[in-house]
Formats: C-alpha cells, structure tokens, sequence
C-alpha cells in the first residue's frame, strides 16, 4: 500500500471510528457471513421500497426525510454504538476488518477517481469518440428510463448494490462472468468456423 493510501486510509478510520461496530456488522450483513442475511437484507430493501410507494412523497419530501434519517444516524450511532456493543471488547480481529474495509473504501474512492479523470482524458484526446460514447449510453439509459417505472428501476439499482459484495464474497459473480466468457468464446470459434 502506498503512503498516501496509508495515511487516506489512516485519517478515514479516524473519521469512522465511531461507526466502527455498525460497519463491521453491516460488513457481514453485505458479505453474507449466515445464509439468512441476503432474504433479511431484500427484506428490509423490499418493506422500504413499498413504504415509499405506498405513502407516495413528492421529490422534495422523500430527500427532505431521507437527509433527516442521515442526520439522526450521524448523532445518534457514535453515542449509542459503544452501548448497545460494547466498544471496550474492540478485538485485533475486528481491527484488522475495520482496517481492511476502511483500505477498499479508499480504494474504491480512488478508482472512481481515476475513471472519471479516464473519461475527461477520453474528452481530450478523442472527442468524437467521447461524444459518440456519451450519447450512445446515455440514449440507452433515457430507453431504460422510459421503459421502467423509476420507483422499480431505483429498487433494482439498490438491490444490486447491497447483493453484490455476498454475490462477489460467495463467487457467484465470478461463475457466471466465466460462464458467459465461454459462451462468448463458442460463438467467436463457431463463427470463425462458418468463414472458413
């Protein structure tokens, strides 16, 4: 790790610290560490996304309550968290996975980073190529955006979000990644027999 990976990872662990038992048990909750957590997790995103569609709020009102809830977590959580888990029972353990999920949050921050200045280089360099991409994805998400029901697309978009560290822990991601590959690669040698 570089140095100022270590010192970003460093000043965000400081930042989360009192996060720190919350983390860890929505660390194992995304990770899948018991074969009851994805049906409790799409649950809960499931209940939530039908009280939203039941009580139906405006835009203003849905953001309104959503940065309310945020803000009570961010005064609530650092007081009650020692309580309710006992921080004094912190192990080396549970430091090291606390270390761990701060580092991959900083990687992550820095790869999102990194293909947003991608996609500036891209401007750059390439324009046409650049404006021809944007208009293309972003043409095929207005489609999708018309097709779906925004309230379903947005359940769908969270619900991918949340499963995806268990489908990645549990190799479920990988497995079908390798089977389209293969799929992929009997067309291209099926199609190249056909030209022969």
């Amino acid at each position: 790790m570089s140095l100022a990976n270590a010192s970003e990872t460093a000043g965000l662990e400081e930042q989360l610290q009192g996060w720190g038992e919350v983390i860890l048990l929505t660390d194992k909750v995304l990770r899948w560490e018991r074969a009851w957590f994805p049906l409790a997790l799409m649950s809960v995103v499931s209940f939530a996304f039908l009280m939203i569609y039941y009580l139906d709020p405006s835009v203003l009102s849905g953001v309104s309550c959503f940065v309310m809830f945020l803000c009570l977590a961010d005064y609530l959580v650092p007081a009650l968290a020692p309580r309710i888990f006992g921080s004094n029972k912190w192990t080396t353990e549970q430091q090291q996975r606390f270390h761990e999920i701060c580092s991959n949050l900083v990687k992550s921050r820095r790869r999102i980073v990194g293909w947003w200045k991608r996609l500036f280089a891209l401007k750059e360099e390439k324009p046409k190529m650049y404006f021809m991409t944007m208009l293309f994805t972003l043409a095929v998400v207005a489609w999708i955006g018309q097709q779906v029901h925004n309230l379903f697309l947005t359940y769908l978009i969270v619900s991918f979000f949340l499963l995806f560290p268990g489908l990645n822990q549990h190799g479920i991601i990988t497995k079908y990644i390798g089977m389209a590959k293969r799929e992929i690669n009997k067309l291209l040698k099926h199609k190249e027999k056909k030209n022969e």
